[in-house]
């Protein structure tokens, strides 16, 4: 065996081993919760579990998981060829087929133990799906199983944190790249779609979004992209991310100008990028999601801002972009080593403009650690 062959062999055993280790794991979270089994259907709960990234049809493909006992992979028979290729092939489960008039969700209840008393269903399970388990299971109490993989889940391992790293690194590339696409007269149509293309080419398996906010357009957070001409003089919000070929996604915003700002702009754009290096300098295991989240808010809200940051510091991040925890008032949570978020308060002045710095880190033992690495500061385009 040559040693590449033998690098693959070694990475898809550890890959196995840790696929089995979160089943297990899984398992016994459900049962000191007090939920009999789990249901998981496509979606990132179900990859995190299995390593498959199955399709999300109509059809009913299910990770059947009881608190005690073997797992079950229920798969229509068109997509057992590709369950058995990915990783959930090689876990040794069981996977049970179904026909086109069988009836999925009958097949699934005849596999569960005897008195089913409650089952998780993955939180973005289709309603439809959650319908047709409340048929077949009629004793059964239905609550989210995310109640339990959420916290599995954004607890990172040290593969996981390398994994964000990756992804963080590669959407660094693509940032660093922007300035050559920003000119005046172009649509922001138009630099989206090099930036896509750029963050394809900077190893992304997939674009999840691209936001180039041109002047007023930088006041909306979730703006994305219109037909606007950028105009000498604008100041530009991008935010991009996407999915690399293991599945960790990357989300990064910087800001940019073309030529210097207004005095305006760089008054408050001063103040949040105080803002956010103090929140990133602030991580620690113990601090909570509320205290982060006032950390920057406090500062922005002393400079005269606070009404202009309309939305929470930021979200976790792993297999998708939008998970637990999440930095906000209200959430009492202590940040613990191992959590990955991202970091981004803003400043919009609706009608003018806005900014966004978002950076996505990690809590360690006796800190934090910031995975994107470009600058902060605002980058002004010769124009």
């Amino acid at each position: 065996m040559d040693h590449r062959a033998a690098t693959i062999l070694a990475l898809v055993t550890h890959h196995t081993h840790d696929l089995t280790d979160r089943l297990a794991r899984a398992q016994k979270a459900a049962a000191e919760s007090g939920m009999d089994a789990l249901l998981i259907s496509p979606g990132a709960d179900l990859r995190y579990l299995t390593g498959y990234e199955a399709l999300p049809l109509e059809r009913l493909t299910c990770l059947v998981l009881p608190a005690s006992g073997d797992p079950l992979m229920v798969v229509p028979a068109l997509e057992k060829p590709a369950a058995e290729a990915s990783p959930l092939g090689g876990l040794g489960l069981d996977i049970a087929a179904w026909a086109e008039t069988d009836d999925p969700y009958a097949l699934v209840a005849s596999r569960l133990p005897t008195g089913l008393r409650t089952v998780g269903l993955d939180n973005h399970m289709w309603a439809e799906k959650v319908l047709n388990f409340r048929r077949v299971l009629p004793g059964a109490e239905q609550t989210l199983a995310g109640q339990v993989l959420g916290d599995l889940r954004m607890r990172k391992t040290a593969a996981e944190v390398e994994s964000l790293r990756a992804a963080a690194a590669a959407i660094d590339a693509v940032h660093r790249g922007v300035p050559e696409w920003l000119r005046p007269g172009r649509i922001e149509r138009e630099v989206g779609q090099d930036i896509a293309d750029a963050i394809l080419a900077a190893g992304h398996a997939t674009v999840d979004f691209v936001i180039v906010g041109s002047g007023p357009n930088g006041a909306s957070p979730h703006h994305e992209l219109s037909d606007r001409v950028i105009q000498a003089g604008d100041q530009v919000v991008v935010d991009i991310g996407g999915a690399m070929p293991d599945g960790y996604c990357s989300d990064s915003t910087r800001n940019y100008s073309l030529g210097a700002p207004s005095a305006e702009y760089a008054e408050y754009f001063a103040v949040l990028l105080a803002a956010q290096t103090a929140q990133c300098e602030a991580i620690r295991p113990g601090i909570t999601a509320e205290e982060l989240d006032a950390v920057g808010r406090d500062l922005i809200t002393a400079a005269g801002y606070g009404e202009k940051f309309i939305h929470r510091t930021g979200h976790g991040i792993g297999l998708e972009t939008h998970e637990e925890p999440y930095i906000v008032a209200g959430s009492a949570r202590p940040l613990e080593p191992g959590m990955a978020f991202s970091v981004e308060p803003g400043i919009y002045l609706a009608g003018k403009h806005g900014a966004r710095i978002e950076d996505i880190a990690v809590c360690t033992a006796d800190g934090g650690e910031r995975l994107n690495l470009t600058t902060r500061e605002l980058v002004v385009v010769d124009i």
